[in-house]
């Protein structure tokens, strides 16, 4: 069962006060001037992906979705605007109304990304469109850049498991974001209950160092897990002697010991030894769990390894190196009026140091070669081209206000992996590199 499929409210009451106090300000200054109604285009993309990355992954979409419906201005909320003379009480009397009636297209969850893609179109009026600025932000920019750094993981594992474990090591809500976004970017389970709960992510576990600590000896740990667990389990044998410790989990588990988890010294040196012994013991189809610090690079340094999979932790919920995609929300286009037949004006900011836009209503399409393989991310304002038409990038994700695009969870990593092996070979590389394909603007 996917939880966030039924509709269940995020783990606060409201999002609205997920925001920055200058969209509120903002708010009832047009409000005052007569501008608030007028019609609004307002895009998230990114100028430049973070240095040395070929491609962004898209995640959060389905969580944006939950946080729009759950942007509610309620007594509690209101009364705090209040106490605190945020906002005058005519804004107060439009905020407690609100609700958002506009339309969102997006990237779908899982795709792909690069400089200047338009990942989000949010349309409605000034009012109600601005004020989803920073909640929109905080979202894709974690869970994106917690998919990009799991996708380049997925990419080095070459087919072996990740288990995502890093829950202690970030803030409780952004560990449950963070095993969402790293199940996209193609991670297989997760070690965090909360988001096995409320996304039907796959939850695995079994012991730490504490529990063969806890007992005797090492022989009493493996004896109370095995005949509570089964011999199944994955038992840890680098407490003290992991020789000693391979061998007393096979003669505690037998041949039919599920696997062995290393956390600790040379990996690539110990599994090549935990390998051979087991196979000596018999014990041929147990496998071999690595942890300890892992990132993208120490997973590609183990592909010689007899690994059979990876455990993740601190690396990937802080974005292997990058916990933000630095992506930006603005206007890009506005009509004259409030009349909803008024054409739409396309406006960009201007600035030096590399912080203008490109204005204009977008749509995106992937360009690809004779072979199915893409060759660059094509981005416009005015009719896309006919050989464009089958390759564009957006999706309607909300209409009229209401969600019309939510979707399992699974939808999106299997996307995720479709994307990526849309791209050129060398997006997987790990070296450092420019973006793997162009962003042209016609």
């Amino acid at each position: 069962m996917n939880a966030a499929d039924l509709g269940l409210p995020v783990d606060v009451p409201s999002t609205a006060l997920f925001t920055d106090q200058y969209e509120l300000t903002m708010l009832q200054a047009a409000l005052r001037a007569g501008t608030a109604d007028r019609r609004s285009v307002f895009e998230v993309f990114t100028r430049r992906l973070p240095e040395g990355r070929r491609y962004g992954v898209v995640a959060g979409i389905g969580r944006v979705l939950d946080a729009v419906e759950n942007f509610r201005f309620d007594a509690d909320v209101l009364g705090f605007l209040r106490e605190q003379d945020i906002v005058d009480e005519a804004t107060l009397q439009w905020l407690a109304s609100y609700r958002f009636s506009g339309d969102i297209w997006g990237y779908p969850e899982g795709e792909v990304y690069f400089p200047g893609s338009p990942i989000l179109r949010v349309e409605g009026s000034f009012a109600e469109c601005v004020l989803l600025e920073t909640v929109v932000l905080s979202i894709l920019n974690h869970d994106s850049a917690i998919a990009a750094a799991a996708s380049r993981m997925s990419g080095a594992a070459a087919g072996r498991r990740l288990i995502e474990m890093g829950a202690r090591r970030t803030h409780e809500l952004a560990a449950v974001a963070s095993a969402r976004a790293a199940y996209v970017g193609g991670f297989d389970s997760t070690s965090d209950l909360a988001a096995g709960f409320r996304y039907g992510i796959p939850t695995v576990g079994t012991s730490a160092h504490a529990f063969t600590l806890l007992h005797d000896s090492e022989r009493d740990a493996f004896q109370a897990q095995v005949e509570t667990l089964g011999r199944g389990t994955t038992l840890l044998v680098d407490t003290y002697d992991v020789a000693e410790a391979v061998r007393t989990a096979v003669e505690v588990a037998g041949t039919e010991l599920g696997a062995v988890r290393i956390d600790s010294g040379d990996l690539l040196l110990v599994a090549h030894r935990v390998r051979a012994q087991l196979d000596e013991l018999g014990a041929t189809n147990t496998k071999i769990v690595v942890t300890s610090d892992l990132d993208e690079y120490a997973i590609a340094s183990l592909a010689a390894a007899p690994v059979d999979a990876y455990g993740v932790g601190t690396q990937l919920v802080t974005g292997s190196g990058h916990p933000t995609c630095s992506m930006v929300y603005k206007l890009v286009a506005r009509a004259r009026s409030a009349d909803l037949k008024a054409p739409l004006t396309a406006v960009a900011k201007k600035s030096l140091g590399g912080k203008a836009s490109v204005g204009g209503r977008k749509w995106a399409a992937r360009r690809t070669d004779a072979e199915g393989v893409a060759e660059a991310e094509v981005i416009g304002t005015g009719p896309v081209p006919p050989e464009l038409a089958d390759r564009q990038l957006l999706v309607e994700l909300v209409k009229g206000g209401d969600v019309v695009a939510r979707e399992p969870l699974e939808a999106a990593r299997s996307r995720h992996f479709a994307a990526r092996a849309g791209l050129p070979m060398s997006a997987t590389q790990l070296s450092r590199g420019e973006p793997v394909l162009p962003t042209e603007y016609v």
